[in-house]
């Protein structure tokens, strides 16, 4: 029995030492190969050779996945969405790659901040570039997500099924403007002191209507308002640090999540909204691309005849196309283009850096960012209406307005047809002469203030141009439903009402506004001090 045992083990020793040499080549070849196996094993399924094979590579990768298998042409072409929707999302990557590096200079201190912008500027390697990308960046994205809005409601996108994600849409619209507004603070210069200043009154406005109940000194809900802003009375340290806690953790995190449900939703609501004719195509046309990758060449399963309520369920694949690589090819040139434009746009024009922060001189005029500059020519008149009360009733009315127009009509037609075409261009010429005049008015006559010095705060209030833009543009909305019997009509005359008052405000304040909040043709015409 030892001497088998002993035979055995000379026998897997020999053996062990005759595979050696093979196990060494073995370990080389699988080094050598190692980058192509590694390739294999992140995209598993290769390149793809079949229709199958492609959705195959968008279904099993984790970054891809949230893309549909197969998109529709129509989804594709440049008219249905402007792009805009990719682009915000590639200038929100580029602002949180550039603020990243950014962070790494910047010190979020009253006394530190604006000498560390000024080495970021002067000192920092590519420190200038990447501020200039980041600002113009900012810019794009408030601009981009604006128009995506409008995109959206013009094609009726927030029909049914889409009511929340139009909802979400909506929120991701204020956290741009949130994000925006909480980085305008961190250069700690005068230009970004006193427009936050400007933001910590909107704030405190509240205070107009409690002073006018004389409940201040009971419930004073402006100044609790401008302490959660601020963590103080005034713009300081504790100002600074919370909106930069806020800008580079908070904002971006909520951002992501509601990015993740904004995305998700438009898969589960059944892609980007198209024509009904879009789904029409001839015979010969319906496999140009080969057979619904999704459907089995011999067999079908029960996913395939099982009904549902979903939006996808009974829907044509006609007009289909792999959305690899057809959908990324267009998707990658849209990240190409906008970063080339942003890359220009940061190497010809340098982010404004003034005097560093001083309270004891004010900025004459002191302006707030330009997507704010609307709201500031209202706040000019009331600062409760024209900071709270009016952008509260517009951001709320639009996130109620797929509950309240429930038309079955068609969606992903521009404007809902010519009728809707002509019902917008009649109401952008309406808001036009309605904010004109009100403005023209303004300036020649003044307001009720200029009127009766004496007149209570409260009538002032409520009463106050950009009040009566609102109720005007309510009472057309209500005309041109009650005109055209139609709930998605007067839809669009308040929308594009509001979005040429926006246009025009935000015009003028650029413009127009000099010091002391005065009328002037140019900038020319400013006095001089």
């Amino acid at each position: 029995m030892g001497t088998e045992s002993s035979k055995m083990a000379r026998q897997v020793e020999s053996d062990r030492q005759d595979a050696s040499p093979g196990a060494l080549r073995l370990l080389w070849c699988n080094l050598l190969v190692t980058p192509r196996s590694f390739r294999d094993s992140l995209i598993r399924h290769g390149r793809p050779t079949s229709e199958r094979a492609a959705s195959q590579a968008v279904f099993t990768n984790f970054f891809l996945h949230i893309l549909p298998t197969r998109i529709h042409r129509d989804s594709l072409r440049i008219r249905t969405t402007l792009g805009l929707g990719v682009i915000s999302l590639v200038l929100f990557f580029l602002l949180s790659l550039t603020g990243v590096a950014l962070m790494i200079y910047y010190k979020p201190s009253t006394d530190l901040a604006y000498d560390s912008m000024k080495e970021i500027q002067y000192v920092v390697p590519t420190g200038r570039f990447m501020r200039n990308i980041h600002r113009w960046a900012a810019h794009g994205m408030v601009l981009c997500v604006i128009l995506h809005m409008a995109r959206a409601f013009y094609t009726a996108a927030y029909k049914s099924p889409r009511q929340f994600n139009w909802v979400v849409g909506m929120i991701l619209f204020v956290l741009t403007l949130a994000l925006s507004f909480t980085g305008y603070l961190l250069p700690w210069d005068q230009l970004a002191y006193w427009a936050v200043t400007i933001g910590s009154e909107i704030a405190q406005s509240p205070r107009e209507i409690t002073d006018a109940l004389g409940i201040t000194a009971w419930f004073d809900i402006g100044a609790y308002q401008k302490q959660l802003l601020l963590g103080a009375n005034h713009v300081g340290q504790e100002a600074l640090i919370r909106f930069y806690v806020l800008h580079v953790i908070v904002l971006p995190f909520v951002m992501c999540v509601f990015l993740a449900i904004h995305f998700w939703r438009i898969r589960k609501d059944g892609g980007l909204t198209r024509p009904a004719g879009a789904e029409a195509c001839s015979e010969s046309e319906k496999f140009r691309n080969g057979p619904p990758a999704l459907a089995p060449a011999k067999t079908y399963g029960l996913m395939a005849v099982v009904r549902g309520r979903t939006p996808a369920v009974d829907r044509s694949m006609a007009n289909t196309m792999a959305t690899y690589p057809n959908a990324l090819y267009a998707i990658g040139a849209l990240c190409m283009v906008t970063f080339f434009v942003m890359l220009c746009l940061g190497h010809s024009f340098n982010a404004p850096l003034t005097e560093h922060a001083n309270p004891l001189v004010p900025e004459n005029p002191a302006k707030a960012p330009w997507y704010f500059l609307g709201l500031q020519e209202l706040v000019s008149y009331s600062a409760f209406m024209g900071g709270v009360g009016i952008p509260g009733i517009v951001v709320v009315g639009l996130m109620l307005v797929p509950y309240l127009d429930r038309e079955q009509e068609e969606v992903g037609v521009w404007f809902g047809g010519s009728r809707g075409r002509r019902v917008s261009l009649a109401s952008a010429l309406f808001a036009i002469v309605v904010v004109v005049g009100i403005l023209t008015f303004t300036i020649n006559y003044g307001w009720l203030r200029d009127w009766y010095p004496n007149i209570p705060q409260i009538v002032i209030t409520f009463v106050n141009p950009g009040t009566v833009m609102l109720v005007v543009f309510s009472l057309w909305s209500f005309f041109i439903t009650q005109k055209t019997n139609s709930t998605r009509m007067g839809a669009l005359a308040i929308f594009t009402c509001f979005l040429l008052a926006f246009a025009i405000l935000t015009y003028f304040a650029t413009v127009h506004r000099g010091p002391n909040w005065g009328f002037y043709w140019s900038k020319s015409d400013w006095p001089v001090h």
